[in-house]
């Protein structure tokens, strides 16, 4: 008789493993809005399956919290029972055995806390503050509420003009978030619990392709109302877009020699080509926008002028400057900010790094892009020191790995200590601290110092992309409400106590995401419209298609391919690839419909105008 034997699995456990994977793709594809009692309730009883029964605290405490939580969503609760609920969670966490039972434990402490509303609701109403308004995940997690079902389904029908016109019911600016957009709309895609989410990018690109030459819609009467909108990025183009619909007259001040902010100014070519952008916001400015460039509020015009001049200013800014590490050696040359290279490169002046090394500081989109850049403009080698790990950079996984595919060097773990120089103040070295990964802050795992020298990086220029500020000194000394470097406005983009003053986008929220500023920009028009005396609404006028519901069998993701990264990296044409229809027509048709199926076939699923 043998001693030892192969593991090999059973069916039972190779069941057991595919539903794991089930249930694991069903959590990450949870729709907001829903019951945060319930779900406790249920993950809770899911770590009472998992419980091997040792230890009193898990067999027995996550049962009794099991019970408690049904007895608050059956209605037999009183605010007491929290108060049990949460004494009993605190009592497991600190004496379980292990992970099973004071994970579970400290998952309802935070929730407790954290959905403290919910619980209260349930205890003292009966019924949860959520259900009512469960929305279908694409369009609630796409700050702007862009109608993503809609479109998609005009794809399918290949009608991609309608489409267009869809998406500019609430986002003005479609082939600019076809293209660069992070698609938030994918992160809870219902699609996922049975293979992958929709690639609703990718197929917004589509339509933003095939559409050809799509007119605004005409705009309303006059209204004699004059609005100022400080800043032509893509906030202050969505308001001055919203409220030239709605027949306000709108001057856009700019500050630059073009408009775009961080789209021009930030954004390289190969991501966003220029004559895209220029064509999209020409297509804003038919609608009969003025502009005004380089006029810097606060030095050529003051705000009190303006205020004089205009009904209402809505001040868009963005973040523009750029942010100092703060270490030794900085200020030499060959020191440059991500801010200053991209906003030459914006302009039109390429700077020449043929044959140099090049270290680039920082892990999120902006490093990516500054990387990326210095390789097509010559650079021998291009290094990204983070130091952090390189799973834990904030920039979005497919520009990690379209700069290491283009050759960019990623060096992690890496903290820059000081830049060293050489007799004619040039930089010639940067010296960094190796670090280990230690324990979790903020949601991260934090770096610590190693216990390792430090070690030298030779270079010739050392780009500088570690977050970008906001100018408010001339917004503040007009006596607009300053926080932390940034404007204070209130959601609804008012400013407290200054009535006609709105304010939105990275000026308001610190650097954000291309649709946050668009949102902005769609909010404060809809209330500075408010604000003057009228209530004008924004309708597309397009007819959706019927769904068909033939999307239930497990189908592939497909992609957008390409360039070959040995041909990409030698110029700053686009690098990025369309689908064909075909593959838009079967993408397209991956999609469930939320809008119509399920929540959307009794509440409703589509706003068809604001």
């Amino acid at each position: 008789m043998s001693r030892l034997s192969i593991h090999t699995k059973n069916k039972a456990q190779i069941t057991m493993e595919s539903l794991y994977s089930d249930l694991e793709r069903r959590i990450v594809a949870s729709p907001p809005g829903l019951c945060s009692v319930d779900l406790l309730c249920s993950f809770v009883k899911m770590c009472l399956a998992q419980s091997c029964g040792k230890c009193v605290p898990c067999r027995v405490g996550l049962n009794q919290i099991v019970k408690l939580l049904e007895d608050v969503l059956n209605g037999k609760a009183d605010m007491e029972t929290l108060d049990i609920i949460k004494l009993t969670a605190d009592s497991i966490y600190q004496s379980a055995d292990c992970a099973i039972g004071f994970e579970a434990a400290g998952m309802v402490l935070r929730c407790l806390e954290g959905c403290k509303e919910d619980f209260v609701s349930h205890v003292r109403t009966h019924h949860c503050t959520c259900n009512s308004s469960q929305p279908v995940p694409c369009a609630d997690l796409c700050p702007a509420g862009v109608d993503v079902p809609g479109y998609i389904a005009l794809v399918a029908e290949k009608r991609y003009a309608d489409a267009v016109r869809l998406i500019r019911k609430d986002n003005p600016l479609p082939v600019t978030c076809a293209l660069i957009c992070e698609h938030p709309c994918e992160n809870r895609c219902k699609r996922t619990m049975i293979d992958a989410p929709v690639n609703i990018r990718g197929l917004k690109r589509v339509a933003v392709d095939m559409a050809g030459d799509v007119p605004i819609p005409e705009c309303a009467p006059q209204t004699g109302k004059r609005v100022a909108v400080i800043g032509g990025g893509p906030g202050g183009l969505s308001a001055a877009y919203y409220l030239s619909l709605m027949g306000h007259k709108v001057v856009i001040y700019e500050q630059r020699k073009q408009l775009g902010g961080m789209l021009r100014y930030g954004i390289p070519n190969y991501r966003l080509p220029r004559k895209r952008l220029d064509a999209e916001i020409n297509a804003i400015l038919s609608a009969g926008i003025e502009v005004k460039t380089q006029v810097s509020v606060g030095e050529d015009i003051s705000i009190m002028d303006l205020k004089k001049e205009y009904d209402a200013l809505y001040i868009s800014i963005g973040a523009h400057t750029d942010k100092k590490i703060g270490m030794e050696g900085e200020d030499a040359e060959g020191v440059i900010s991500a801010v200053e290279m991209l906003r030459s490169i914006g302009d039109g002046v390429m700077p020449d790094y043929s044959g140099k090394k090049v270290i680039v500081i920082g892990g999120g989109n902006v490093a990516m892009d500054v990387a990326r850049s210095s390789v097509r403009l010559g650079a021998e080698k291009v290094s990204i020191v983070y130091r952090r790990r390189k799973a834990d950079m904030t920039a979005l996984r497919e520009e990690v790995d379209g700069a290491e595919a283009e050759g960019c060097e990623v060096v992690e773990l890496k903290a820059p200590v000081r830049i060293e120089t050489d007799e004619n103040n040039h930089v010639k070295a940067l010296v960094v601290q190796p670090q280990m990964i230690s324990s979790v802050s903020h949601g991260r795992p934090a770096p610590k110092n190693a216990n390792q020298p430090e070690e030298k990086m030779e270079c010739d220029l050392i780009l500088v992309a570690i977050g970008q500020g906001i100018v408010s000194k001339p917004f503040e000394e007009f006596g607009i409400g300053v926080k932390k470097g940034a404007i204070d406005a209130l959601n609804s983009s008012e400013i407290m106590n200054l009535p006609g003053i709105f304010a939105g986008g990275d000026c308001v929220t610190g650097p954000a995401t291309v649709i946050r500023a668009i949102a902005a920009g769609k909010v404060a028009a809809a209330n500075i419209d408010e604000y003057l005396g009228f209530h004008h609404e924004i309708v597309s006028g397009v007819e959706i298609p019927e769904p068909a519901y033939n999307a239930k069998t497990p189908c592939g993701r497909v992609e957008l391919a390409f360039r070959d990264s040995g041909d990409r990296k030698k110029d700053f044409e686009p690098i990025e690839l369309s689908m064909t229809c075909e593959e838009a027509c079967q993408e397209a048709g991956r999609c469930l419909r939320c809008d119509h199926f399920g929540y959307g076939s009794f509440r409703g699923g589509r706003k068809e105008k604001w």
